[in-house]
């Protein structure tokens, strides 16, 4: 098992299909001491020449050569995982012997030149603990490679879906404590980063896990700068994943920070139910995640249906309810209904914080007070 830091990696969840960028420039991310100040201009060709790398950015760049020597020459028992971006392998850094996960950018493939800067930019820039660390980054020629921390447990999808039978299946509190881990980075990218940022991409083959189950955003070719001033939303071209994107933004184009709360809903619904967003295998009516959802939200009896039947039962019952009450509104239509990412890690920091015991079936915590947080109108 490994890292995979996959943007195209489930069969089932297709990128929605990306168009050729023709604009020169797009604004990306950075550092002050309450917000991270953002004010970069990206010029693919001037950023990334067609023989060097870029010399402002502050990660490290490491040759082809290197990365090769590393990864055995690319060698077969060093893949990881591969996608429409191309593949990842782990390595081991000759210069101080750590591991790594490279992604090897496959030259035909969905990610590009200004992907990938904007990839780099946003990690070089952008640090949390619940975001992936870049190590460095190889822009020889026409190679386009990125070096990250590795991540041993894979990705939580790996976790929640088409498990083997050897793996060890996710309890009650481990998942909340991975959706509030993600939550928290996302809460770092809309409420830290000035201008916001939109990550664009949220989705369960992009939280990686480490040995402690520790979640962390990865992939962040497509993430955008959020509105400014009097601006209301970002608009752009669509990409993103299908059963992921928010229903405003692939019909319009109109991309805001709610737009990026609706992804976090689908892959909160994931966690609980241990269903995917998208799956073509299940009967009509169940194959979108969100629509099969809605109308159970409606009733409280019917709950306990949506529980993922891995966990055997063993969850807090009021915690199964207050968490699909935080995933029913993320998941809400209207994006001025949906709460703002602040008050879902409020939510999901007080059911991590629960003790259950399966063998009593009671929630224990020093804390008090609601875990639902209240739907607030975009400011």
């Amino acid at each position: 098992m490994g890292c995979f830091l996959c943007s195209g990696k489930s069969r089932n969840n297709q990128k929605i299909p990306q168009k050729k960028n023709n604009n020169k420039s797009d604004d990306q991310i950075p550092s002050s001491s309450e917000k991270v100040k953002v004010n970069l201009t990206l010029d693919i060709k001037k950023d990334i020449p067609k023989e060097g790398g870029t010399d402002h950015i502050a990660a490290h760049t490491f040759t082809f050569r290197e990365l090769a020597a590393a990864t055995k020459n690319f060698r077969a028992d060093c893949l990881l995982g591969e996608g429409g971006f191309g593949r990842v392998y782990k390595g081991r850094l000759e210069i101080n012997n750590k591991v790594v996960a490279i992604k090897q950018l496959d030259r035909n493939g969905l990610q590009g030149n200004r992907e990938f800067l904007v990839e780099v930019l946003m990690l070089s820039l952008l640090h949390h603990p619940n975001l992936v660390n870049l190590i460095g980054y190889c822009a020889d020629g026409d190679q386009r490679l990125l070096v990250y921390e590795y991540m041993p447990l894979g990705s939580l999808e790996d976790h929640l879906h088409d498990l083997p039978p050897d793996r060890k299946r996710l309890d009650w509190t481990t998942r909340m404590k991975i959706a509030a881990g993600a939550a928290k980075g996302l809460e770092y990218l809309h409420d830290k980063a000035n201008p916001p940022v939109i990550y664009r991409d949220l989705k369960c083959s992009n939280i990686l896990l480490d040995e402690n189950y520790h979640p962390k955003l990865s992939d962040f070719g497509l993430a955008k700068l959020g509105p400014v001033g009097d601006k209301t939303h970002v608009s752009t071209r669509v990409m993103g994943t299908y059963g992921y994107c928010a229903p405003e933004y692939a019909m319009t184009g109109q991309l805001t920070l709610k737009s990026d709360v609706y992804s976090f809903g689908v892959v909160l619904l994931e966690i609980i139910t241990g269903r995917k967003a998208i799956d073509n295998s299940r009967g009509g009516g169940e194959h979108n995640l969100v629509a099969w959802a809605r109308p159970l939200f409606k009733d409280r009896r019917k709950f306990a249906q949506m529980a993922d039947p891995l966990l055997q039962g063993q969850y807090p019952v009021r915690g199964l309810y207050q968490a699909l009450a935080v995933a029913a509104m993320c998941v809400q239509e209207q994006p001025n209904m949906r709460p703002l990412i602040a008050d879902v890690v409020t939510a999901l920091t007080y059911l991590a914080s629960q003790k259950y015991d399966p063998e009593t079936q009671s929630v224990h915590s020093s804390r008090t007070g609601s875990s639902t947080p209240r739907s607030r109108r975009e400011l």
